[in-house]
């Protein structure tokens, strides 16, 4: 379950959901993104798998994700392959399956989400939040 989450001044945190063709993938990038957010952080949910637990996505998870990680300050979503871009586009399209402000955010699963849980834990808005996690794009390892 995500945290209820909002900064010292009472300002929603935005809301982040992971989503990956596996369940355990995606738990272990929203424990580390959390991780090494350190102390409180914006709520952050999972969303990996099917509801049977195989690989793939379901759209009922993410949803699920994302009204449970939802303040009102917007939802970041970050996915990992293919399908999974196209579910969260297919919600979105619908219209109604999903909170406000749900933006499915262009970066890389791994560094995206560290990124946009550290931005979104210290009060940054839905358009701060996507540019960080898209900068981490352009993290260099060599």
């Amino acid at each position: 379950m995500a945290d209820d989450a909002n900064t010292g001044d009472g300002a929603k945190l935005v809301g982040i959901v992971l989503v990956s063709h596996s369940g355990p993938v995606a738990d272990a990038v929203a424990a580390l993104a959390k991780g090494l957010a350190g102390g409180a952080t914006a709520p952050v949910a999972a969303a990996g798998g099917t509801a049977d637990g195989g690989l793939g996505t379901s759209s009922d998870l993410i949803a699920a994700a994302a009204a449970e990680v939802d303040r009102g300050a917007g939802v970041a979503v970050l996915t990992d392959l293919g399908s999974a871009v196209l579910t969260v586009k297919a919600l979105i399209a619908e219209g109604d399956e999903l909170p406000d402000g749900t933006r499915l955010v262009d970066a890389p699963f791994v560094e995206g989400a560290v990124a946009a849980v550290v931005t979104a834990s210290a009060g940054a808005d839905i358009a701060a939040v996507e540019a960080a996690a898209a900068e981490a794009y352009s993290y260099r390892k060599v």
